[in-house]
Formats: structure tokens, C-alpha cells, sequence
């Protein structure tokens, strides 16, 4: 048997609804939407469909959707293409030390090409502060992305109120929401955000589909050249396959969200209770509360994440906090942003639920967890 999966946080399975949409373009709807005969017809409708299926997801209209190879494109194109659509504007961009490598990463690319960089720090709580962002927003200043949630820790930032402030100095906002659709609720419109990123493979859809909402109106160098797709945006035939299947899983998302809501963090907190229940040396990382409902981050002091996972490995798929190379420990950088101390944070584990976790699945997963702690808790006792 395979192990119990709580690494939903790092992909999903897809919904069977959604490989029940994907199967005709797969098996006999094969023709390009941009052609001009018969075989283009049903993907060009199912292209229409799916764009407006992600904008009832996020409350926008379905031409201000253009859909991308994925989350980490769709990150690459706010954020690059702000840079070179203002750069007459200003060189300056705020972002946090919390966010994902498909955000660091770019910014410090951007950094060695003449943009400078803010990095907003974030509390033991993993939240930014809007009088740290204030403090930060310069004359020149073209762009705050901020994460809407984390996706080791599941901290939900106050986008919301950092896009408020932005406002009122003209300054646009980004938001990477990989994380967050389909578990809580995303709506551009409350949130005020410009520019929002999208994952196809954390919303129960295929890998390498995604989109970026862009507020009309605001301008954005394109990232792709070629012919007109995508409204002209963003060239290239478009993958219809996964699309499809990514425009019924924010379908789905959107008709079952507080159902999926209450299941993921029901989960969750039985397998926190079970663990903390049965183990002393354990603490949980980030907001207890501001986070997402299918998020649990735990650290087992004096630890190794790795050799947790390897005990566990048979029976739970999890993700760690923290890799142990040649005897020294790597902390990610959440973690470190968060100042979790080493002997904490080198034990950390992601575990995460999802829409298919059950009950007996949780009771196990703590069981074999508990198991593994404790014999290695116990081991490193009788060395000492």
C-alpha cells in the first residue's frame, strides 16, 4: 500500500471531475482554438469556458484572466513584466523575506539588472506588519508582491490592507495565491490586488497550467512573444488540455469551498491534537489561528527532519522544515525569516491536508509519527 499522502501543500491529485472534463480533449477534441474550420470550435468554447470558470473564482471578469505554463510563470510575468512597464516610473519593489523561491528569485534577478529590493521582515507569527510596508514605499517605488498565504507554514497575510496602502501612493500589488485557492475564500475585488497568481497542480487540476489575474487597465510587458493568443498577451497555442481541467477545478472550488474548508482543517486538527496529546517536546509554527485550514507546521526539538521522514517514509508522505547535508543543517528560509530557533526548526515537518484525507488516515499518520518521535527521542537519550 501506498503511504498516507500529507504533502498537499506540494501537489494534488486531480479531482475526478476534473478528469472527467479533460477526457475529450485528450482522446478526440485535438484541434488549435485559433484556427478557422470545424475542429477549432469545441476547444475554443472550452477555452471561453474555462476563463470564465477562474474568474467566478476570483470574483473578476473573464478577460482580465490569461492563463500560463503555471504558478511560478505567472509570478515571473507580474513581477518582470512591472519592471519593465514602469521602469520610466521607478526601479524600487517591496517584497517579503517569507515569500517563494518563484518570487525571491526573481526580485534578486531583478536586483542584479538595477532594481532595488525591500525585503519586509515578518514576525514569530509569520505575518508581515502594514507599518513595516509603510515604512518601506519610496516615491519610486512600482510594486509590492506579497504572498496571500505561506506554503510551509500556511501564514495568511493582511493583502487586503498592504493593497490599501499601496493605493494611496500609487503603488501596484502582486499577490502569489498558489496556496490559498480553494481553501479560503480569494477575491480580488476585497482584496484590491492588481496582479494575482494561480497553480493549476495546488487545486486538484493537472501541472504546468496556471493563470495571472491582471486588474484591467494596468500595464504589463508581455513575457511571451510569438502570435496573438491569450488577448495578445501572452503567445502561444494554448495547452486546452490542462486549461480545461483547471477551469472546472475552480468550478469546483468555488461550488464547494466552505465544504472543503471545514473537512482540510477538521483533519488537520485531529492530527495536531493526536500528536501534541502524546509528545512533550513538539510546537507548532506560525499564527495558532491566521493560517490556512489544511496547514500544520511542527517542530520536534532537538530532531532531524530528515530522519523523521525516513522512519516515517513507508507510511506518511510529508515534507520537512529543514535538509541535513554532511552532518550541518539547512533551515529553510520561512523558518528562518520566522527566527525559529535551530533546535526547533531543524525538526520541523510540513504535514497538510486535503479534500481526499480521512479520518483513519489521520488516526494512523499520528500513530506512526508519534512512533518514530518518540523511539528517536528515546535513542538520542540513551546516547546522552
Amino acid at each position: 500500500m501506498k503511504p498516507i499522502y500529507l504533502d498537499y501543500n506540494g501537489t494534488t491529485p486531480h479531482d475526478p471531475e476534473v478528469v472527467a472534463a479533460m477526457r475529450p480533449f485528450l482522446e478526440e477534441e485535438f484541434g488549435n482554438p485559433s484556427s478557422g474550420h470545424l475542429y477549432a470550435a469545441a476547444p475554443r468554447q472550452a477555452l471561453n469556458t474555462a476563463r470564465r470558470q477562474v474568474a467566478g473564482l476570483l470574483n473578476c471578469s473573464p478577460e482580465e484572466v490569461v492563463f500560463t505554463s503555471g504558478g511560478t510563470e505567472a509570478n515571473n510575468w507580474a513581477i518582470i513584466g512591472t519592471a519593465q512597464a514602469l521602469r520610466d516610473r521607478g526601479r524600487h519593489i517591496v517584497t517579503s523575506a517569507f515569500e517563494h523561491p518563484a518570487v525571491l528569485r526573481v526580485c534578486a534577478s531583478l536586483a542584479k539588472s538595477g532594481c532595488e529590493i525591500t525585503y519586509l521582515p515578518v514576525g514569530t507569527d509569520g505575518v508581515v506588519r502594514a507599518s513595516d510596508l509603510k515604512a518601506a514605499l519610496r516615491p519610486d517605488t512600482i510594486l509590492v508582491t506579497i504572498m496571500h498565504a505561506n506554503n510551509e507554514v500556511g501564514t495568511i497575510q493582511p493583502v487586503a490592507e498592504i493593497a490599501a496602502l499601496a493605493r494611496t501612493r500609487g503603488v501596484r500589488v502582486h499577490t502569489d495565491a498558489a496556496q490559498s485557492l480553494g481553501k479560503i475564500p480569494v477575491d480580488v475585488q476585497e482584496m484590491g490586488v492588481d496582479l494575482l497568481s494561480l497553480a493549476g497542480h495546488k487545486l486538484y487540476a493537472p501541472k504546468g497550467v496556471g493563470a495571472l489575474y491582471i486588474r484591467r487597465g494596468v500595464e504589463l510587458e508581455a513575457f511571451m512573444h510569438g502570435a496573438g493568443q491569450e488577448m495578445g498577451r501572452r503567445a502561444g497555442t494554448e495547452n486546452i488540455l490542462e486549461i480545461v481541467g483547471l477551469g472546472k477545478a475552480c468550478e469546483i472550488a468555488a461550488r464547494d469551498l466552505e465544504k472543503h474548508r471545514r473537512h482540510m482543517q477538521a483533519m488537520r486538527d485531529r492530527l495536531h491534537t493526536a500528536i501534541a496529546s502524546s509528545l512533550t517536546e513538539v510546537r507548532l509554527n506560525g499564527h495558532p489561528e491566521r493560517r490556512l485550514p489544511n496547514t500544520l507546521s511542527l517542530a520536534f526539538r532537538n530532531l532531524e527532519a530528515n530522519g523523521i521522514l525516513e522512519a516515517i517514509g513507508m507510511e506518511v508522505a510529508a515534507s520537512a522544515g529543514a535538509a541535513c547535508h554532511a552532518g550541518s543543517v539547512e533551515v529553510s528560509h520561512v523558518l528562518k525569516a520566522m527566527a525559529v530557533p535551530e533546535e526547533w526548526a531543524k525538526g520541523t515537518l510540513r504535514l497538510t491536508t486535503g479534500r481526499m484525507t480521512t479520518s483513519a488516515e489521520i488516526d494512523r499518520a499520528a500513530e506512526v509519527i508519534v512512533k518514530a518521535v518518540g523511539q528517536m527521542e528515546s535513542s538520542k537519550e540513551e546516547r546522552i
